[in-house]
């Protein structure tokens, strides 16, 4: 059942208001976001500093020039599609298919480029618009076929996973990996600023655009009102549909630029990319302080979440950690930053 269309009455307007959350809290203004930051961010980045600080004592070679930017570099895709699961999550969703709409955009990059000879640059805006497609499609069977968020989209991270099999299919039947040789998506995924890989800038204008756009724009403020309180929003006017819909547009349009990096690091484009990414992408955001129940969240600190995630990855390598004991440490660090958002709602 889809809500009425009359305008709600001036009490049922006032009472709406009055359960929304101020707006300093749920609705950020531009003077909002440092007292967030000192509130919420502080934590995350304090955490990562002592991480740093234990890891460069336990390993010479961590705070070398090469493994800074090699980590950067590791969790920039991860940054990248966790903005748009941050924003999912904020407006009170969940997108489990960000792992498998990253493979389809790979792969349909590669396949354009490669068995159908189409231009680079166009090859990878319909990577991009494949991406796009896959959210809105999330976004309609949330909002208009009324599935929960944690079904649809985990219905979807399979189609998808099936799709980016069904597109890698060649002139030799299905191949686990479309060969891409292209120097401008090359570069995208490879490519240097100076001593700045490019997937980290990409990421960091990418962290910047988002953080302005919740803070500073009405759109931005109402996913914040979404997610805070669903009927309130409802009542004070917000379309919620689609505000929940561009939330999902996002995160997959945002899940297939990762896949089209990915691809321009690796020369070609895996079906098997990003297989259980989703888990690390939806920790990242939580580390970062975003809520899994909606209207709590920042780009800023998602960024310091994959940060985190990646800085751990990367004292595996360095501490020589068997790989069976880096898996259950993530799962760990997961279910701690879970444990930690429940019980801080729970205190509010």
């Amino acid at each position: 059942m889809h809500p009425p269309t009359a305008s709600p009455s001036k009490p049922e307007r006032e009472a709406a208001l009055a359960e929304l959350p101020p707006s300093g809290d749920a609705l950020p203004s531009a003077r909002g976001v440092g007292r967030i930051l000192a509130i919420r961010e502080a934590g995350t980045l304090a955490a990562l500093a002592v991480l740093c600080l234990l890891l460069s004592i336990g390993s010479p070679y961590f705070f070398t020039v090469r493994n800074i930017f090699n980590v950067l570099q590791g969790m920039s895709t991860i940054g990248i599609m966790a903005i748009g699961a941050t924003i999912v999550l904020v407006a009170g969703g969940l997108d489990l298919s960000v792992g498998s709409v990253m493979a389809v955009g790979a792969v349909v990059t590669a396949r354009l480029m490669t068995y159908q000879g189409l231009e680079a640059w166009l090859a990878a805006l319909v990577g991009l618009a494949a991406g796009l497609a896959f959210g809105l499609v999330n976004g309609l069977l949330v909002t208009r076929a009324r599935i929960i968020p944690f079904i649809a989209t985990l219905g979807t991270l399979s189609v998808g996973r099936g799709l980016a099999y069904l597109f890698a299919t060649g002139p030799t039947g299905v191949a686990s990996n479309v060969p891409m040789r292209d120097a401008g998506v090359g570069f995208l995924g490879a490519g240097y600023v100076g001593p700045v890989p490019m997937p980290v800038i990409i990421m960091l204008v990418l962290v910047v655009i988002a953080a302005l756009f919740l803070a500073n724009t009405v759109l931005g403020r109402q996913i914040y009102a979404v997610g805070s309180n669903l009927r309130a929003a409802r009542l004070c006017g917000i379309s919620v549909d689609r505000v929940q819909c561009f939330t999902y547009i996002v995160a997959g349009g945002l899940s297939a630029l990762a896949g089209v990096i990915s691809t321009g690091l690796l020369s070609t484009a895996s079906t098997n990319l990003g297989q259980g990414v989703e888990l690390d992408v939806i920790a990242a955001a939580v580390i970062g302080g975003t809520s899994l129940v909606g209207g709590e969240g920042s780009v800023i600190g998602t960024l310091f979440g994959a940060a985190i995630m990646a800085v751990v990855r990367n004292a595996f390598v360095l501490l020589g950690i068997p790989l069976h004991f880096q898996t259950m440490i993530i799962g760990l660090v997961i279910l701690l930053a879970v444990g930690l958002d429940r019980r801080r709602h729970a205190n509010s």
